[in-house]
């Protein structure tokens, strides 16, 4: 369960633990503590009890000892002594039957009572003797009622009363130091067991979480040698692309010049089948010189010829290399999958190649597509080419039949005439599809255009994985060594 915790979690936990233990640690402290609390508060009590007490036997034995003096020397300030001793101990006894806590105190405290109130009843018929001048029948009503038995069983039972509470002090104070003791074994006990409880844990967090961190560095420093290697052969097929684009580029820079050169010999056909045909005009004397402006023509028409021929062979070679360019892109889209999925493997750390490998599909793919319009456009130069071939062919036989013509009789200049016209007609349309090729091959110059600056794009965005691929590097490096 611990290693399907994220890293939050792991040191949420490892700090939780240790808290925990201390919370617990802590409340047994408490507890002791509000015990030691409690017990020295019944000690306070038991204390205060006693000095209570102590004070009580004062004053049962100051009622005693102020009625004697009373009795003896008659004076009126013992008696006075006597009813605050007996006032004060009545107030005392209040007192401490609210301190007592045990049922057989109670009973002790409430003997003494009954004493001290039966020795003042007792007193009080001597005590009026005495005040009528009846001393002698005083002091034998007195004796004849023991009053020494009231003072000894009163300080027996305060005796009794005191040991028993000295007794429960002695307990609480003995309690009192166990506590004491026991909390704090459990204060240095606790706090070495937090401490070592604090630092397995740690120990544990940390070597875990170091395990994963280096597991993950060296999953990244694979990943990052493999999609280097997958960099290098996308670099490679980008260097091949980008030389087979210079070539066709190249090439097509020929085609439009020869283009070029083509439609200059076809403007100069038109003009030279124009000028045969007002020669054919000017009648019979002018058929030598039809004659020869025919054979100029013808030569031109052959030349024309040529010319179509090597644009066809120019075009066979653009086909070519739009093809090879069509089987680099694939290559290089296939590359990019490679990339991508490498990516993929490397998780969070591999976003940016993902990115990256996405714009190189992109651009493969517009690639193609650029390959594809030049093949199109190829096929659309071919067809045109057979066209003016067709064309150019049906030229030649209308010379050679214009020159049999002119040969056999001037009559036929009519005939030259006409053929004249569909050479002009012939040599206009062979001028209307040079024209197209020289359109078609602009747009296959703007294409190779794109695709060169596609391939340099694809170039840049390499350099930049790369570079990224080295800092992932470094990083990784850096992380592992730290570990």
């Amino acid at each position: 369960m611990f290693g399907n915790l994220k890293l939050r979690g792991r040191l949420l936990l490892g700090y939780t633990l240790p808290f925990v233990f201390f919370i617990g640690l802590a409340g047994i402290v408490y507890t002791n503590i509000r015990q030691v609390s409690d017990i020295f508060e019944e000690v306070e009590r038991v204390q205060n009890l006693l000095l209570t007490v102590h004070k009580m036997d004062k004053s049962a034995i100051g009622v005693v000892q102020s009625f004697r003096g009373y009795v003896a020397l008659k004076n009126p300030q013992f008696l006075e002594e006597y009813y605050n001793y007996l006032q004060q101990f009545n107030t005392l006894a209040t007192t401490v039957d609210k301190l007592m806590a045990y049922p057989e105190q109670k009973e002790r405290l409430s003997q003494i009572r009954e004493l001290v109130n039966e020795y003042d009843r007792v007193s009080r018929p001597a005590l009026e003797l005495v005040q009528q001048g009846k001393t002698a029948e005083g002091i034998a009503l007195i004796q004849s009622q023991n009053a020494t038995q009231y003072v000894q069983e009163i300080d027996l039972l305060t005796q009794q009363l005191t040991e028993k509470e000295e007794e429960i002090l002695e307990q609480q104070t003995t309690a009192t130091l166990q506590s004491l003791s026991w909390l704090t074994y459990a204060l240095i006990f606790g706090t070495l067991l937090v401490i070592i409880l604090a630092i397995v844990i740690a120990t544990f967090i940390s070597n875990n979480i170091s395990a994963g961190i280096q597991r993950a560095t060296q999953a990244i420093a694979i990943s990052s040698t493999e999609i280097a290697a997958t960099l290098e052969e996308q670099e490679r097929a980008a260097n091949q692309q980008a030389a087979a684009v210079n070539e066709t580029t190249t090439t097509m820079n020929e085609l439009s010049t020869s283009s070029r050169s083509t439609a200059d010999q076809a403007e100069s056909a038109v003009s030279d089948a124009k000028q045969a045909l007002n020669l054919t005009e000017n009648g019979s004397q002018a058929v030598e010189k039809t004659l020869e402006g025919m054979a100029n023509l013808r030569d031109k028409v052959d030349d024309i010829a040529q010319q179509i021929i090597r644009l066809s062979e120019q075009t066979n070679q653009i086909g070519n290399i739009s093809k090879l360019v069509s089987d680099l892109a694939n290559q290089t889209n296939m590359l990019a999958l490679n990339a991508a999925v490498e990516a993929v493997r490397a998780g969070e750390h591999g976003k940016g190649f993902a990115v990256v490998a996405v714009e190189i599909r992109k651009l493969s793919d517009e690639s193609q597509k650029s390959a594809q319009r030049i093949n199109t456009l190829v096929t659309d130069i071919q067809s045109a080419i057979n066209s003016t071939v067709i064309v150019t062919e049906e030229g030649t036989k209308t010379v050679l039949l214009g020159v049999e013509v002119a040969k056999t009789t001037a009559s036929a200049l009519m005939g030259v005439a006409d053929a004249v016209n569909n050479v002009v007609l012939n040599n206009q349309q062979i001028s209307l599809n040079t024209q197209q090729q020289a359109i078609a091959i602009a747009q296959v110059l703007e294409a190779m255009n794109s695709i060169n600056q596609g391939t340099n794009e694809t170039a840049n965005g390499l350099n930049q994985t790369k570079t990224g691929l080295h800092k992932l590097n470094q990083v990784a490096l850096e992380l592992q060594s730290s570990m």
